[in-house]
This record gives structure tokens, sequence and C-alpha cells, in this order.
């Protein structure tokens, strides 16, 4: 299966591992294996090495022998909260990974995607119509999909000018010492475990704003909005803060106090320009039943009643 990317100024100057590695979600060392195999083109041509720079507007493509060739419709449910020709807005369930990979080629949201919308847009190729963000398997909350082609690009270019605004809620451990700030880092694979993240000298750019929503007894509710879509931001961020999510495993406690599928950590706002209308819209996504069920046992041992509305009232205004 052929899958081919274009570089945008964003990444301009770097390693085709590190690109590719990005874009994909594949190690470096799966990539350089690609590449060894003759498996990689910048712009038609085969590359032989993995620390090839590359500029804007190259073509990347790669073929990747494990990846099946078509994606199948599935009727997997989906909570779509808005819908027209251009784009559709879902609340991605936690559990559910956005797009096909190795080990699992038919039950992503993709696959519900197909099943359930009439068209999606065909630039990131057969496994990945309509996607131009992610959020990890276990992160829930809202995401944009492009119908058609222009709005693809519409939504990708506001994106790379870091005028989509993402605001995300989570639930940390302990409390921060700070009711607001901004963490501005480079973030890389993990050298020590290529599945993760971490901070690194020669990572990408990440910047994360913060606001502390409400505080309890061991935990606060903090409201992040990313400026920079790096793959695991808010977790890497949250660790560095020395305050990990909540139900996070890999960057956080080991031992967990709720019994959690994932992290409490959801997409709770997105706004942006409509690709055709060219206006301002803003979308919202309920936090999922487990999600406020762990925030109301975490206010009453806080002595506090448990208000949502009252804790997000001024979500909207982080900067």
């Amino acid at each position: 299966m052929k899958e081919q990317f274009e570089i945008t100024q964003e990444n301009n100057g770097e390693r085709l591992d590190v690109v590719l590695s990005s874009l994909t979600g594949k190690t470096r060392s799966n990539i350089g294996h690609l590449i060894d195999m003759g498996k990689v083109c910048v712009d038609g041509k085969v590359v032989s090495k993995s620390g090839t720079k590359v500029k804007c507007g190259n073509i990347v493509s790669y073929e990747d022998p494990e990846l099946v060739e078509t994606v199948e419709k599935k009727d997997i449910p989906l909570d779509i909260i808005y819908n027209d020709s251009d784009i559709a807005v879902i609340n991605k369930q936690q559990g559910l990974t956005v797009h096909p990979s190795a080990g699992n080629y038919d039950n992503t949201l993709v696959n519900g995607l197909m099943f359930h919308l009439d068209s999606l847009s065909g630039i990131n190729g057969e496994i990945r119509p309509g996607i131009v963000h992610r959020l990890d398997k276990d992160t829930s909350g809202i995401m944009v999909v492009a119908k058609n082609d222009n709005a693809h690009v519409s939504l990708s270019s506001q994106i790379e000018k870091r005028s989509v605004k993402k605001v995300y809620l989570a639930l940390l451990e302990g409390n921060l010492k700070e009711d607001s700030g901004k963490v501005v880092t480079k973030i890389g694979r993990n050298p020590k475990d290529r599945k993760t993240m971490a901070i690194t000298p020669d990572g990408r750019e990440a910047i994360t704003t913060y606001k502390v929503l409400e505080r309890f007894k061991d935990n606060c509710l903090v409201a992040f909005r990313i400026h920079t879509g790096r793959t695991h931001q808010i977790r890497v961020h949250a660790k560095y803060l020395l305050h990990p999510v909540v139900g996070d495993a890999t960057y956080g406690y080991k031992k967990q106090r709720f019994n959690l599928s994932g992290q409490l950590l959801h997409s709770f706002l997105l706004g942006f320009n409509h690709p055709t209308s060219g206006e301002y819209v803003e979308f919202t996504a309920t936090l999922p039943d487990y999600f406020t069920s762990v925030l109301s046992i975490v206010a009453k041992e806080s002595g506090k009643s448990f208000d949502i509305d009252n804790y997000l009232k001024d979500i909207a205004n982080i900067d």
C-alpha cells in the first residue's frame, strides 16, 4: 500500500526519517528499514539515506507491505455532532483508533466514517480518508473530518498556521502550583522507548498553555490549549509539570487509583474558519460519563459540590 504526504513549512529542512515517523506514527527504525528496502521516495525518486533533508513542497511517498490495500466500511457507532457537505464534527469515544494500521484494519474511526458519511477527502490516501488531525486511541473528544479535498486543504492550512483553537480537559494527579501558565519545549521520539514521546533537544517545538478550572484534595481539573500538534503533547507536558494525567499509565503513575481504560483527557473545544463560508465556527464535545464520574468522586472527597457547568464557565477564555 502506497501513501504520500506533502511537506509543509513546519517540517522544512528536517530529516526525512524524523518527518515520516511523525506523520505515520512509525518508529524511525521502522522508517529506516523501509528506506533501506527502497520503499521511500521524495518527488518520485527513491531515497537511500534516512538523514536526507526535506523541503517545503516535497511529496514524500512510501510503500509499506504491512498495510492493507483498501479499507472496508463498518457500522461502528459514532457521535456525529455536526455534518454538512464539507465537514463532519465527531465526538470520538475512548478506545477507538483513528485510522487503520498494522494489526487493526477494520475497527477504526475511518471504517465508521466510511459507513456513516457519503464522502471523504482523498488527500491522505486510501487508509486515512478525511483525516486532517488525530487523537490518541484512549483520548476522547472532538475531531473535524474533511469531506472533500478543498475542505481538507483549508483545514490543513489553518492547522499549519496555528489558527485552529484546540482546548482539552484533563484531570491531573495532585495540584499544579500556578493557576495558569505556558509550557514551551521540544518533543520527539523517546530514545529509550521509540513507542513513546519525550522532551528532547532535537525534537520539534511544542507549545501548550493551561488554566486550572477547579482544585480538589488530590487532583486538579485543567484546561489545556495546544498551539502545536505534537504526538502525545499534553500527556508529555503534564508529566513535565510533574502532575501527569489521571489514568495515563504510559506517562503517569503505573499504579492507578481508578479503574479506567485510559487517560482522563478529552478534546473539549475546537474552533476554526469554515472551509466554504470562511465564518469562524466553534464546537464542543460533552465529557464522557466515566470522566464526570471520577470528577464527582474527587469533588465529594474534597467536600465540594459537583458542578460541571461551573467548572467549565471560563474555559473559552484560555489563551
